[in-house]
């Protein structure tokens, strides 16, 4: 009797059979999906490309269309879970590689350096531009800027921005600060602003009693500071300078202080040195809640940016092309969206902080058999694991969720 699986088959058969099966596979091979994404690459932006300068190809209609699925996406979780604010926080993030053709970054070693515009309230990417790593995070960020806030689906109604010192840029401040955008018109913001020697000379101005304290050796003071790029306009936007100075721990011993190099900005003041930093703002809020309420953006944005590279591939290019990684970095956006929307909208509160590691033992990788009986997909769980009353929640959630067309 012949063997139903086709063990017993001649080689001859058993490869005709293989290749009957080939059209019913689930999952594409890896070189299939490594040669659909020289469609998202083009050679003639390539060619515009000229030495030492940082140059950022436009996205092919294929690019293109993939990024426009984003927005569609983000629309229909504002549907299921509309917010009136988004709060963007804007922030680059460096890609190790070591392709031929990619180009050294700031820090020496060669990588791509994306900048992400992350939405805190829904926890999502609103938008992100792949870029190499020689290209400056300030690099064009308003007009990213503008794209995100197209980005933004109905329902949105106040826009805030956290990011870094590469947004402390005049035409970004003024954009911002002077109302400019039709439809979100004044965006409140907090940028950090490079602490130069003009700024630490105003630093020093600050009577010590108007230092207030943050705790763990912190204290913040306003600062009386107008930069000559910004004193343009007699009536212009009102801007308000934060310092934070932080009291080093150990501090520097005598003889010593001309041989250290931090990799921050650091201030005599008194018997003390100090590591200084700074915010621009135009919120009217106090000053210890606006620094609160700015460095939430360090631990969401790392965090997303670890997601981003470690849980969902995103950090291993899979190409020497630059418009083939940057189709690979877009479909991640598009899971690390996916992920973020599942978590909030099916899984439910409890789930939304945990990473992919944890949900794969909590819940995919679950020991089961998958059985196909009359016409069905079935679902056997072993034993009675409280996880079963999970996924019933998790199909009810995910059948509300459907919109038709």
């Amino acid at each position: 009797m012949a063997d139903i699986k086709g063990y017993a088959l001649p080689r001859k058969a058993r490869r005709s059979k293989r290749g009957e099966q080939k059209d019913s596979k689930v999952f594409p091979s890896p070189s299939t999906v490594f040669r659909a994404l020289g469609m998202f690459h083009d050679n003639a932006q390539e060619l515009l490309r000229e030495s030492g300068k940082a140059f950022i190809p436009s996205p092919n209609e294929n690019l293109r269309s993939l990024m426009l699925a984003h927005r569609d996406f983000i629309a229909r979780v504002q549907r299921r879970a509309s917010v009136q604010v988004a709060t963007l926080d804007m922030d680059a993030t460096l890609i190790e590689t070591n392709k031929k053709d990619a180009l050294y970054s700031y820090k020496g070693y060669k990588a791509y350096q994306p900048l992400n515009t992350y939405w805190a309230e829904q926890e999502l990417i609103v938008h992100s531009e792949f870029r190499d790593g020689n290209v400056p995070a300030g690099f064009e960020q308003l007009r990213v800027f503008k794209d995100a806030l197209e980005s933004l689906p109905d329902g949105v109604e106040k826009v805030l921005l956290r990011s870094d010192t590469a947004g402390y840029q005049q035409d970004l401040l003024m954009y911002r600060a002077e109302g400019r955008n039709k439809r979100f018109g004044v965006i409140e913001f907090a940028i950090g602003v490079d602490v130069t020697p003009e700024f630490k000379k105003a630093v020093l101005e600050v009577p010590d009693n108007d230092w207030m304290s943050l705790g763990d050796f912190q204290e913040y003071a306003e600062v009386c500071f107008v930069p000559h790029r910004m004193a343009r306009k007699k009536h212009g936007p009102g801007y308000q300078y934060i310092a934070i100075r932080e009291r080093l721990k150990q501090q520097v011993l005598p003889g010593m202080e001309n041989q250290l190099n931090f990799p921050f900005q650091t201030m005599d003041m008194g018997p003390m040195r100090y590591k200084i930093t700074a915010v621009i703002t135009n919120r009217d809020i106090v000053g210890d809640d606006l620094i609160k309420w700015y460095r939430h953006r360090c631990g969401k944005s790392e965090e997303a940016h670890s997601v981003m590279k470690e849980d969902l591939a995103g950090g291993k290019l899979p190409s020497g092309l630059f418009g083939a990684n940057a189709g690979w970095w877009q479909i991640m956006i598009l899971a690390f969206n996916l992920n973020s929307a599942m978590k909030s909208l099916v899984l439910g509160d409890s789930w939304v902080k945990l990473r992919l590691k944890a949900i794969r033992f909590r819940l995919i990788n679950l020991p089961g058999r998958v059985v196909n009986h009359a016409g069905r997909l079935i679902i056997r769980l072993f034993g009675a694991n409280p996880s079963k009353y999970t996924l019933i929640e998790m199909r009810r959630r995910m059948l509300e969720l459907w919109e038709p067309g």
